[in-house]
């Protein structure tokens, strides 16, 4: 029987350590966020505004019917933020999410694999940047891979790289050979999407810098927080990502004193046993969450740089 997507990529054993800290924001740039769900009653999601624009509490909007960017936003901030005691346990609950949706409310991409004007997503990562987060969620999509730059969009993955923010971008679902200004970005962490039985996906984008740099996710059949009490499902590089992200952002919170370069190398090394340490291939490995944490800790204690935070106190999640 496949493994869950949470034990496909060992993250169990990482979430019951606990569900992260609240000093450890994660930039959701997605969609807006049905905020009124039950399942973030009490979590901490921030609306971030344009730059100039206010910022706040994020209310209690809902999806419209068909608002297939709310879904997606929805689900995205669901698989992190959502409460663990609901039926789609988020990732990393005990984390600020600062939520920047970048969509329009119907008709933006598809449910699966948005897509996002590069001058919005530039605008969009320097504000989550400047507002404080440590980590950007980015499941969204280039049309089509293209070698082609923008700079606007390469100067704000350079400011987030600047601040030692570690930023994780979804591969694509084309099918395709080749890169992105999302993907191509040395500091960013690409993410594929792999199948319930831990194989690569063929819908996945593919390249050297993605099989060098990037990791693998679960990514087929997702469940995640849809409209209303039915649930959404879906599957893609898109759903993937934010697996990668919640790893990330527990890590962070464990080890507080850990640099954003010790924590992506941990992240980003986590797969490579299973290839023998081999990195020469357009298919990157499928992330181990638990393995990523051993590596760091056993880094840092051969460094002498301290031990794991202990975890923060209970709360009802």
């Amino acid at each position: 029987m496949p493994a869950s997507p949470y034990e496909l990529v060992r993250l169990t054993p990482l979430m019951e350590r606990g569900p992260g800290r609240p000093g450890i924001s994660v930039a959701v740039i997605d969609g807006a966020v049905a905020r009124g769900r039950p399942e973030f009653a009490g979590q901490r999601l921030i609306a971030l505004a344009d730059e100039g624009g206010a910022e706040g509490p994020t209310g209690t909007r809902n999806c419209g019917p068909g608002d297939a960017s709310c879904l997606h936003g929805t689900f995205v901030a669901g698989l992190l933020g959502a409460r663990r005691s609901c039926a789609t346990p988020g990732i990393c609950p005990g984390c600020t999410l600062l939520v920047r949706p970048i969509f329009a409310t119907a008709g933006a991409g598809t449910r699966s694999a948005p897509a996002a004007r590069a001058e919005e997503l530039a605008a969009a990562v320097v504000r989550s940047v400047d507002a404080g987060a440590r980590v950007l969620n980015l499941s969204v999509a280039p049309a089509q891979p293209s070698g082609s730059r923008h700079r606007a969009l390469e100067e704000a993955l350079d400011h987030a790289a600047g601040r030692g923010v570690i930023t994780v971008v979804a591969a694509g679902n084309q099918g395709a050979v080749g890169t992105s200004v999302l993907t191509r970005h040395p500091w960013t962490i690409p993410v594929v999407a792999y199948d319930t039985r831990g194989r690569p996906m063929s819908l996945s984008n593919l390249s050297a810098a993605i099989g060098t740099r990037g990791v693998g996710a679960p990514g087929e059949r997702v469940v995640g927080l849809g409209a209303g009490a039915r649930p959404l499902v879906l599957t893609g590089t898109s759903a993937a990502t934010p697996f990668v992200t919640g790893t990330v952002a527990l890590l962070l919170s464990e080890f507080p004193d850990a640099s954003a370069a010790e924590v992506r190398a941990a992240v980003v090394g986590s797969g490579r046993a299973a290839r023998g340490g081999s990195r020469r291939t357009v298919v990157p490995p499928l992330l181990d969450a638990w393995g990523a944490r051993s590596a760091l800790l056993a880094a840092r204690r051969a460094r002498g740089t301290g031990r794991p935070a202990p975890a923060p106190p209970a709360r009802s999640q």
